[in-house]
């Protein structure tokens, strides 16, 4: 009998729960500068490094190396890579893009799907203490 693999067991939601936290602090940092001259808002595309991770999951055996100096190093994707600005819907004189509406929305929607995440993994959780007791 083998040990329990949280990977396997949790699927790629651990990785999305990390992911929505990390985007709530871009967020909040955006807010956090909305009154900032020359500002710039920021935000990555959830659904795309999501993806990419779910592939990397997927294909875990598959891992790409380097086998001479000379190619190309293998960089680390994430969130902090792919941070892009946001275009504005109504820039500024002074330069911000940070529109407080729009980042206030985005906010909230992380919020609620960084809670349906973290209910799904708790029932996660619980599901797999309750095998263990034999439940």
């Amino acid at each position: 009998m083998g040990a329990i693999n949280f990977s396997n067991a949790l699927g790629i939601h651990d990785d999305a729960l990390q992911l929505r936290s990390r985007r709530a602090e871009v967020l909040a940092n955006n807010l956090a500068n909305a009154d900032t001259p020359g500002f710039k808002a920021r935000d990555f595309d959830f659904k795309s490094i999501l993806a990419e991770e779910a592939s990397k999951q997927s294909s875990a055996g598959l891992s790409m190396t380097t086998t001479h100096e000379g190619h190309m190093a293998i960089g680390t994707s994430g969130a902090d890579s792919e941070l892009k600005y946001r275009f504005p819907t109504q820039p500024s004189i002074d330069g911000n893009t940070v529109d407080a509406q729009t980042e206030q929305a985005e906010f909230a929607r992380n919020s609620l799907d960084y809670n349906a995440t973290f209910e799904f993994l708790n029932g996660k959780f619980k599901g797999m203490r309750n095998a263990i007791r034999g439940e």
